[in-house]
């Protein structure tokens, strides 16, 4: 299913086809990089797995290597595809050398997609435009992960994970800084707006756009035109600035042409995203500010396209910086625009936290949030003449290759689809919770929840899918597929070591994150409302950890049209479930009962992922996977049963506190549980949890030392 996309994250994120967040891996208004595409936001499935004592270099992916390796392919079946390059170009491939002691032989290939013979870099390549394919809630370009660390992982397997380790925490940095200044702006936008129909009425205008902007425009981006640029610019006799400018121009005039349009039907657009309550003649003024916040914020949609094709060819040059850290500009300039805000109109009070909003109000809130989205193109521009590039518009589509590239991506822009299609429904059920103007949870508690839930996954889901993206592609063009689920298994048992206890910690400190974060000013009173969608998006994230960390291992053996299917399936299980369960609840549960079919969905999509790949690669550990989740289980349960009791006391000692002693009291049980948890896990022998704390603090201890 997908996250909340919607600009509950920072106004200035996009999303992209495989959660959160790329996909278009597409900026985060709440506190996402701005930009993931972000699997970051619910509605793209924005968990990511995101992106250590020795610092971590990102270089531009070098030239072809001379030896091209050949995947190992259904015996008697021969790949269906021609090469990619001119047979003339291909150096004659030498013969497989035969298995030695500490190589055993491959196993057979069970039921798997031909898959062409690439050279190892040229599937890097690819591979990182699949990357924020799964976050269909919005692309987080903050969190791009077209830019490939470079890694060379040791040969045996401990070696190369704490190389994946040290990767990870060096890519994760820049997404802890951009989370924080999200927060920033959720806590702003609730005490500002409030968490009722007064909030939902911009959250919704203030998120289609970069909704829009994936399902028409961000899997093509990343899916086609991407792979494009770099192989012109790798191949082309002018490093391909002709395409480039090409592209680029082309591109400008279907996102202006697109957005244009979409002004123009704006009334027509939002009709899509609204329930049917918004139709009422009670509802007329709450309808009329929604189309006038959607057309100033609809035109984002052209500044998220130029955003993520700007920051690509930056990254294809080897300037990764940037495009990572533009998107907190969106942030401060949404955070100063709330303030504004505040300033200006103060918080909403009594009856305006239902009703629609004044002239000057949609003014500041809409522009500024576009103006955020392009202070994030504005900024990259420079960088562009700085990488050796300079923009010239050129007409002369015709010829220009692109054909065959459209081809490959076409199950990766459909994944998109499919992803954008299941959020459509989610925001439109969302908005149904609070368009009576009761104490209903709707579209703002379901986007601001998730947004939390996303910091585990875009810190350590998306770093470790990152870190290991070269890994698992060499490792598929050479057609070492037991290693490569060993590498996930590895990667799986590392994550789920952190997000399993993160999980089981949220029911207990729900409620004190709510007030924290959300309960002052508009939402003083109305903080609780968010702590069951909290608690609930714990079990979630698991389900979507697993589902996004099989769906690398289908990417690096190059088998979309397997991911399309298995999102389709997710997909349809997280309609079904939302309009079941929503339509079952009363308007004060819409949000956790989206929160509950979210669970549903990517618990059915791990499990068909999970069993679908690993008969595709022979095994994934499985065995070694369930000791290590029972030894986990154990550990967790023991932990949050020492939190609980911590948390019963202080509840009965300290009730109704100021938001600074509630802060406290969750930290205290927070420190409950994670002492506990380690004691446990170091009693148990959980060696990717001590393996996960050596490696955060030789990194800190590096920091000092610095």
């Amino acid at each position: 299913m997908t996250g909340p996309g919607g600009k509950h994250r920072a106004p200035g994120r996009p999303l992209g086809p495989d959660g959160e967040p790329a996909v278009p891996d597409v900026t985060d208004d709440q506190g996402g990089r701005a930009g993931r595409p972000a699997p970051d936001d619910p509605t793209m499935e924005r968990l990511v797995p995101a992106p250590v004592e020795r610092h971590v270099e990102t270089e531009p992916v070098p030239p072809p290597p001379t030896r091209v390796t050949r995947a190992v392919e259904p015996r008697g079946q021969r790949p269906t595809e021609p090469p990619t390059e001119p047979p003339t170009e291909r150096p004659t491939e030498p013969p497989a050398r035969p298995p030695t002691a500490t190589q055993p032989p491959r196993p057979p290939v069970v039921d798997r997609e031909p898959t062409r013979a690439i050279p190892i870099v040229r599937r890097q390549e690819r591979l990182a435009q699949y990357y924020r394919a799964d976050v269909p809630d919005e692309i987080d370009p903050g969190e791009s992960t077209t830019s490939i660390p470079v890694i060379r992982p040791s040969e045996d397997d401990d070696g190369g994970q704490r190389t994946v380790l040290a990767n990870s925490a060096v890519m994760a940095a820049g997404t802890v800084v951009s989370r924080l200044s999200g927060f920033v702006r959720s806590a702003l936008l609730a005490a500002a707006l409030g968490a009722s129909l007064h909030a939902d009425i911009f959250s919704i205008a203030n998120t289609v756009p970069n909704m829009l902007y994936i399902l028409l425009a961000g899997g093509v981006f990343n899916a086609v035109l991407v792979p494009q640029l770099v192989r012109a610019m790798r191949q082309d006799p002018d490093q391909g600035e002709a395409y480039t400018n090409r592209v680029v121009t082309l591109a400008a005039l279907f996102l202006a042409a697109v957005t244009v349009a979409l002004v123009a039907f704006a009334p027509q657009v939002m009709s899509l995203y609204l329930d049917s309550g918004f139709d009422g003649p009670d509802r007329a003024a709450h309808l009329d500010s929604v189309i006038t916040f959607a057309r100033y914020c609809l035109p984002q949609v052209f500044f998220y396209g130029m955003f993520v094709l700007v920051g690509q060819i930056l990254n294809a040059r080897g300037r990764f910086g940037p495009m990572m850290w533009a998107p907190i500009a969106n942030n401060v300039i949404s955070v100063a625009t709330l303030v504004v805000y505040l300033v200006v109109f103060g918080p909403a009070r009594g009856a305006e936290t239902t009703g629609p909003y004044s002239n000057g109000q949609e003014l500041l809130l809409g522009v500024g949030s576009t103006v955020g989205i392009a202070a994030q193109l504005v900024i990259l521009v420079p960088y562009l003449k700085r990488a050796g590039f300079t923009f010239r518009p050129r007409f002369d589509f015709r010829g220009s290759g692109l054909g065959h590239t459209f081809r490959l991506g076409t199950w990766t822009v459909l994944f998109v689809v499919v992803n954008q299609v299941a959020y459509t429904v989610v925001v439109r059920l969302a908005s149904a919770g609070t368009v009576d103007g009761g104490d209903g949870t709707g579209y703002s508690i379901y986007s601001s929840t998730f947004l939390i839930v996303m910091v585990p996954h875009s810190i350590i889901t998306v770093s470790l899918a990152t870190a290991i993206l070269p890994r698992l592609s060499e490792q598929a063009a050479s057609g070492e597929l037991h290693r490569l689920g060993g590498t996930l298994s590895s990667s799986l048992r590392t994550t789920l070591a952190v997000v399993v206890p993160f999980a089981a910690l949220l029911p207990l400190v729900a409620e004190d994150v709510a007030q924290v974060i959300w309960g002052h000013g508009a939402a003083a009173d109305q903080f609780d409302r968010y702590a069951p969608s909290l608690a609930l998006f714990g079990p979630g994230l698991v389900m979507f950890t697993v589902h996004y960390l099989m769906l690398r291992g289908f990417y690096a053996l190059e088998q979309t049209r397997a991911v399309f299917f298995i999102q389709c399936a997710v997909s349809a299980v997280n309609i079904v479930a939302a309009v079941v369960l929503v339509r079952a609840a009363d308007a004060v549960h819409t949000s956790p009962a989206l929160v509950l079919a979210y669970l549903v969905s990517y618990a059915v999509g791990a499990a068909i992922s999970y069993a679908v790949l690993a008969r595709r690669v022979g095994g994934l550990d499985s065995a070694r996977l369930v000791r290590f989740l029972v030894r986990l289980l154990i550990a967790v349960a023991l932990a949050t049963a020492a939190a609980a009791v911590v948390a019963l006391l202080l509840g009965r000692v300290l009730e109704d506190p100021h938001w600074v002693v509630a802060g406290l009291r969750g930290g205290v049980v927070a420190g409950v549980e994670i002492a506990a948890f380690l004691v446990v896990a170091r009693i148990l022998r959980l060696g990717e949890v001590t393996e996960v704390i050596d490696t955060v603090t030789r990194r800190l201890s590096r920091a000092q030392r610095g």
